[in-house]
């Protein structure tokens, strides 16, 4: 697949110490996509990261909610939402990106999951399905017309900054072997589906 220099963009989804091996989210073998998006990171002249970025206490985390267990779901004010283990919380070591990611070229940081009540897979918008992070605007301002996609996990945040990709109007191809999937009861394959149903192109890599 042909790069456009001035029309492409490299997105970077959360690849941070908790969802790497050791992590208090870890993503299984999460750590392998970072030689990877590396690799890609060179062939881009325009890089983005995502950042999970919560503050402690988030209502997202199991640990906010009596009697309730990670991995449950309750209902939220703005739909059904998976409570998590305490991780990315700002500032701590498990926030950070991983060390060996290079992230020197990065243009842009989206912080997201900041607002105590509601989470934030997408790099677009908030788990309402309204809130923007203000991602659109940037790379509609810069002239971008298609995103590439790698990072963690592809079932959840990729899976949803996928699919609001093409909500936005832009192009959206997620690199499968710069991701790593949670697959939370089968949630890669309902993933994979949504993704194809909007027309979120898939390519093993880019060689």
């Amino acid at each position: 697949m042909q790069i456009r220099p001035n029309e492409d963009l490299l997105l970077i989804i959360d690849v941070q110490n908790d969802f790497c091996p050791g992590g208090a989210l870890a993503v299984g073998d999460g750590h392998a996509v970072v030689p990877v998006i590396n690799r890609l990171t060179e062939r881009f002249d325009h890089v983005a990261l995502t950042q999970d970025w919560h503050p402690p206490g988030h209502s997202s985390f199991a640990s906010s909610h009596p009697d309730a267990s990670p991995f449950e779901s309750i209902a939220m004010p703005y739909g059904l939402q998976t409570l998590w283990p305490d991780h990315c919380v700002q500032g701590t070591n498990g926030a950070a990106f991983h060390a060996q990611l290079v992230t020197d070229r990065a243009q842009f940081i989206v912080r997201k999951g900041f607002r105590r009540m509601i989470d934030s897979y997408s790099a677009f918008y908030e788990n309402d399905r309204r809130t923007p992070t203000g991602l659109a605007g940037y790379l509609r301002g810069r002239g971008f017309k298609r995103i590439f996609l790698a990072g963690l996990a592809t079932d959840y945040c990729v899976h949803y900054s996928a699919v609001d990709a093409r909500r936005e109007g832009f192009d959206a191809v997620v690199i499968e072997s710069g991701c790593r999937a949670i697959d939370l009861a089968g949630s890669l394959d309902a993933a994979w589906a949504g993704m194809g149903e909007v027309g979120v192109e898939r390519v093993g890599d880019l060689t």
